[in-house]
């Protein structure tokens, strides 16, 4: 693991997304709706289970790379090598990140770390090994938090020591440790990136599982996933919403409307799936198109809160994606003929929706069936439509 220069294999692999990866419910741990989390948002946990989709056969392209330490932090500070959002978070205690850094120190061999190579940016996202990486960028800095980083629980010869008080020895075997890093590339399908959705899900498996749109906000950066992040700030979608969402659900419930508006006719289940596809194809819209989102999202969601409020997408307790697909993509397909004058009359569609919705029970199980979904869409054009 720790050797002299750089080396680089390539070998192409095929490999099938197993459907499972694109099963797990965006919203709900469970049928009652428990969530990891305290937060108010539910979806039908068996909606995508039960139609999951052709796997999405891959040819990947893998290579090893053999790099210095210094040179990892020379390109972390370049942003050449970046850690996705949702991996901001540090973890690891002082105790254990010393332990670390005493393994390096040591010449000790240490886990090497997994990137995926961007194909449009050519940068490399860490898709796992950021806890190693972040150590060090922060031993580097000579700060661990809000306190310098000087080594704790090691042995003697390293105790206390921080960057700045290690010998010119330490300091180069530091510099020159090698870390393996293993970097992939997908070369089939050649008009998506759906493989590092896939490896994200499997890979990140321990602690709190990844949410789907924490992964989506890291591989499909652009112009699309910057409006979504600025979407989810809308005064009036917080009021209909509720508070922010620190693991993105409340951004993947605007993406879900924004697809299902623009894209309906091309829905197929799982619902995981299509947002990715709509995210990637969208990644980057003219500014005509981003006008058009950001227009009818901003009317859809002023006008759901000024004459519907929080109990807007909320047939129960807590906010229900099924239902917010049909009001939201209601409301605003009936605000293409202009605005709602009757907030009385609008009212009264909303209750008689979410009666049929009931009946039908069209937002408890099944949600993301193609003929259900539709359906939902249907009975909301039809009570939304009519609305002066």
């Amino acid at each position: 693991m720790n050797g002299p220069g750089d080396e680089a294999s390539g070998a192409a692999v095929e490999g099938e997304a197993a459907a499972a990866a694109l099963d797990a419910p965006p919203f709900a741990d469970g049928e009652t709706g428990k969530r990891g989390e305290a937060e108010d948002v539910i979806d039908d946990p068996r909606g995508d289970e039960e139609q999951p989709g052709p796997p999405i056969r891959y040819r990947i392209r893998t290579y090893g790379a053999d790099m210095p330490v210094d040179t990892l932090m020379k390109r972390m500070e370049d942003e050449d090598i970046y850690v996705p959002d949702f991996q901001r978070k540090f973890i690891w205690t002082l105790a254990q990140a010393s332990r670390f850094i005493e393994s390096l120190l040591l010449g000790l061999p240490v886990p090497e770390i997994f990137l995926f190579k961007d194909p449009d940016t050519r940068r490399l996202l860490v898709v796992d090994g950021q806890q190693r990486l972040k150590t060090l960028r922060q031993f580097f800095a000579g700060k661990f938090g809000q306190r310098d980083f000087a080594l704790r629980g090691v042995g003697e010869d390293f105790a206390g020591k921080t960057i700045r008080s290690l010998e010119p020895s330490e300091r180069r075997e530091l510099d020159q440790f090698i870390i393996h890093a293993t970097i992939f590339e997908q070369d089939e399908p050649t008009d998506d990136r759906s493989s590092v959705y896939s490896v994200f899900e499997r890979l990140n498996t321990g602690g709190t599982p990844l949410q789907a749109q924490e992964i989506r906000s890291s591989i499909y950066e652009g112009a699309l996933n910057e409006l979504l992040h600025d979407f989810a700030e809308n005064p009036h979608w917080r009021n209909v919403y509720g508070p922010s969402s620190p693991r993105r659900r409340d951004e993947e419930l605007v993406l879900r409307f924004l697809a299902l508006l623009h894209a309906l006719e091309e829905y197929r289940s799982p619902m995981k799936r299509f947002l990715n596809d709509f995210m990637e194809r969208n990644r980057d819209p003219l500014p005509d198109a981003l006008a058009r989102y950001r227009s009818v999202f901003e009317t859809t969601v002023e006008t759901v809160d000024r004459m519907l409020g929080a109990k807007a997408l909320r047939p129960d307790r807590p906010v229900n994606a099924a239902v917010a697909d049909a009001v939201l993509v209601g409301t605003a397909s009936r605000l293409e003929r202009g605005p709602i004058e009757s907030g009385e009359e609008f009212r009264s569609a909303h209750q008689r929706l979410i009666d049929r919705l009931r009946s039908d029970e069209l937002y408890q199980s099944r949600t993301t069936h193609e003929n259900r979904l539709r359906e939902r869409i249907r009975y909301a054009n039809e009570e939304f439509g009519p609305v002066p």
